[in-house]
C-alpha cells in the first residue's frame, strides 16, 4: 500500500515537473530569447540576459536559431535545422550512407533532443571546413561545458541532495528529474518537426532566394512552416510555436497574439492561393516520422506527396 502511494506520488511530481520545464522551454524561455518581451525593459525577461532550463546555452541557439534559422528558412546550405545536419528530412538532400539510420538516430535524438541542440549549435561541420574558426569552436565549447556542469548541479546534484535532506527520497529526485527533462525533451522534439517536417511544407535552394524581396521573405516564412491545431491548452504548451507560420512571419511578436493574427494570414493564403499547412499533433507527428523514414534509402528523391513548390512572388 505504501509503495504503490510512493509510486503514484512519483508519477505526479515527474508529471509537474515536466509541464514546468515545458512552459519554462517553450513558453517563457523560447519567446523571452526571441526578444517578443524585450520592449517592457524588464532585465529578468530580456532576451540578452534569459538562460532556460535547457543545457543549450542561450548564445549558441540566438545564432543557430534567431539569426540562420530563421533568415534562411528551409533553404537548404543555409538553414542547417532541416535535418539538423544529422538526418534527411526532404527528398531535395543528398542522400548519404549514414541516411540509412534515419529512424534510429531520430529515436536517439527524441528523448535527448536538448543535448542534440547543445552539439547542433556548435556548427561543427562548419567547423570542419573553416566558416567557424578554431577560436569560434572553442569559445562555444567553452560555454557549452560551463552550461552542461550548470545544468547537472542543479538537476542531478542539488536537487536530490535537497530532497535525501528533506525526505531521504534522493534516488527518486534524481531519476524523477531525468524523467522529466526526457518528457520536455520528447514534447520540445515533437513541436519543432511539427513545425517544418510534414507534408506540404517546402524548402528552397539558395538560387531561389537569390534578389529575394522582403515580400518574397514573408511568402516563404509561409511557404517553409506548419502549424498545429489544437486547442489553447495546446497552444499553451507549445509557446504558440503551434502558430508556427504567424511565428515566422513575426518572431519577434509576443506569442500570445500569434492565434489572433492567424485568422487574417490565412485568410491572405486563401486570396493569394498559397498552401496554409496544419493539422492535429497525431497527423503532424506521423507524417514527419513517415518523411524521415522513407527518405532514409537512396533513391528516395521524389518529392513528397503533398508539397507544393510555388515561384516566390511578393504580395501585390
Amino acid at each position: 500500500m505504501l509503495a504503490g502511494k510512493r509510486k503514484a506520488a512519483w508519477v505526479a511530481g515527474v508529471g509537474m515537473l515536466s509541464v514546468a520545464k515545458i512552459l519554462e522551454n517553450m513558453e517563457l524561455g523560447h519567446n523571452i530569447i526571441h526578444g517578443q518581451w524585450d520592449w517592457m525593459r524588464d532585465p529578468d525577461i530580456h532576451s540578452t540576459t534569459w538562460e532556460w532550463d535547457f543545457v543549450a546555452p542561450a548564445a549558441g541557439w540566438k545564432h543557430t536559431h534567431n539569426d540562420l534559422h530563421h533568415t534562411y528558412t528551409n533553404v537548404l546550405g543555409k538553414d542547417s535545422d532541416v535535418g539538423y545536419d544529422l538526418l534527411r528530412v526532404n527528398p531535395d538532400q543528398p542522400w548519404e550512407p549514414q541516411h540509412y539510420f534515419n529512424v534510429p538516430l531520430n529515436m536517439i535524438l527524441a528523448p535527448f533532443f536538448e543535448w542534440g541542440i547543445a552539439f547542433y549549435d556548435l556548427e561543427i561541420p562548419k567547423f570542419r571546413t573553416g566558416e567557424v574558426t578554431r577560436e569560434e569552436f572553442q569559445e562555444g565549447l567553452k560555454a557549452l561545458g560551463r552550461k552542461m556542469v550548470k545544468q547537472a548541479a542543479k538537476d542531478y546534484t542539488a536537487t536530490p541532495l535537497l530532497a535525501q535532506a528533506v525526505s531521504g527520497s534522493g534516488k527518486a529526485a534524481f531519476w524523477g528529474t531525468f524523467a522529466a527533462n526526457t518528457v520536455r525533451n520528447l514534447w520540445a522534439h515533437s513541436v519543432i518537426f511539427c513545425g517544418h517536417f510534414p507534408d506540404g511544407v517546402d524548402v528552397f535552394t539558395e538560387e531561389m532566394i537569390d534578389g529575394e524581396t522582403r515580400g518574397d521573405w514573408y511568402v516563404r516564412q509561409m511557404l517553409g512552416s506548419a502549424n498545429i491545431s489544437g486547442s489553447a491548452l495546446m497552444h499553451l504548451m507549445t509557446g504558440n510555436l503551434s502558430h508556427q507560420i504567424e511565428h515566422h512571419l513575426f518572431p519577434d511578436l509576443p506569442s500570445n497574439h500569434y492565434a489572433e493574427i492567424a485568422v487574417k494570414v490565412r485568410d491572405i493564403c486563401a486570396r493569394y492561393g498559397l498552401p496554409y499547412v496544419t493539422g492535429p499533433l497525431h497527423k503532424q507527428i506521423s507524417q514527419s516520422w513517415r518523411t524521415i523514414a522513407q527518405l532514409s534509402v537512396p533513391g528516395s528523391g521524389t518529392q513528397r506527396e503533398g508539397a507544393q513548390v510555388l515561384p516566390l512572388v511578393a504580395l501585390a
